[in-house]
């Protein structure tokens, strides 16, 4: 699905650089807002500091879209206090990703909410899902995503025993294009990475999404204190609540890339044969122990490299996605492994 496919009304504005202060009221009009980000049945957009007094309408154009213009087909997925389903247009027949989610969450949830929306209107990366509009109506909000036909990277895992080392390259290479871009171009930390938040289509493109629980960092330090995302790809500083900045998502990308050539959570529970019950005991781990490696005599020592350059417990040790794009572990990728090759040879069957 390209960019942009149902019309100039889907090209995505940028949001003003200054952050407005949570301000989250629904208007008379049956419109959601949050300090300068306004959403209702029209749409979505960012107004100016003096009309956030007066929140204007959102006014429809000819060739906008609206919710009226999908037909829903099945649920695709769940989460974050939310239903994504795959929707098709009415009028073009392409596919779209609906996820919906109902308003009746508590305040903390309304701000990840609120922030998603922002950093889905202002991002505009290759590696990062598109999102073509957001709309609010009947105490839900809509947003239409770009649909990824070959589901997550953890649906993908439930099919395959493994993934080999040169298709993992080619994935870690597109995952560490859009952190480069959400670190240094959006000063994004998203901090909920994990299979489920890569997404595949059948190009074998791979996309992050979303950004629910992700922190738009204003200051130039680049560090954030909260304590939010999933604990199993949680970074040790994070944890222990001290300050972290983008490479806690490193941490978090280095586990995804050796759980997935492994077949298996890189950290082991403490009983053989059974997962993970205990959330803390599990936090204990990640804190007090070695972090996990990739085994050297089933691993090339490019790979072995590369996990080891992710998985530091001192965050100041580990690379930069930058770095990380020219480790040789990425430059292992020849000719053969396009991502279409990838997706070929791969795909569950």
């Amino acid at each position: 699905m390209k960019k942009g496919a149902l019309g100039p009304a889907l090209k995505l504005s940028l949001p003003p650089s200054d952050e407005v202060a949570f301000k989250q009221f629904l208007t008379e009009s049956g419109t959601f807002m949050d300090g300068d980000l306004l959403v209702n049945r029209d749409g979505v957009r960012i107004v100016s500091q003096s009309e956030i007094e007066t929140p204007p309408l959102i006014q429809p154009s000819d060739n906008q879209i609206s919710l009226a213009d999908f037909d829903a087909c099945k649920v695709i997925g769940k989460g974050n206090g939310g239903i994504v389903r795959l929707v098709q247009h009415k009028w073009t027949g392409q596919f779209f990703a609906l996820k919906m989610i109902q308003m009746n969450i508590e305040e903390s949830a309304r701000k990840q909410l609120a922030q998603e929306l922002k950093i889905n209107q202002s991002s505009q990366c290759p590696n990062v899902v598109v999102c073509y509009q957001s709309f609010y109506e009947n105490g839900a909000v809509s947003i239409i995503l770009e649909y990824m036909d070959g589901g997550s990277l953890a649906d993908f895992l439930k099919h395959v025993k493994a993934i080999p080392e040169p298709y993992l390259a080619a994935i870690c290479k597109q995952v560490l294009k859009g952190l480069w871009y959400l670190h240094h171009e959006k000063h994004i930390i998203h901090r909920d990475l994990k299979p489920s938040n890569l997404l595949i289509n059948h190009r074998g493109e791979v996309k992050i999404t979303d950004f629910g629980v992700s922190a738009i960092l204003a200051s130039t330090s680049g560090q954030a204190n909260t304590f939010v995302g999933t604990y199993n790809y949680m970074s040790p500083e994070r944890i222990i609540g001290n300050q972290y900045g983008y490479r806690s998502d490193i941490w978090s990308l280095g586990l995804v890339l050796l759980e997935c050539a492994l077949g298996h959570f890189p950290y082991s529970p403490p009983h053989q044969g059974e997962g993970w019950t205990n959330v803390y005991e599990l936090m204990e781990t990640i804190v007090d122990q070695p972090p996990p490696n990739a085994p050297a005599d089933q691993f090339s020592p490019e790979f072995c490299s590369f996990i080891s350059a992710c998985l530091q417990k001192d965050q100041k040790d580990r690379q930069s996605a930058n770095e990380l794009m020219t480790h040789p572990f990425i430059n292992m990728i020849s000719t053969c492994y396009t991502v279409e090759y990838v997706w070929i040879r791969c795909k569950p069957t």
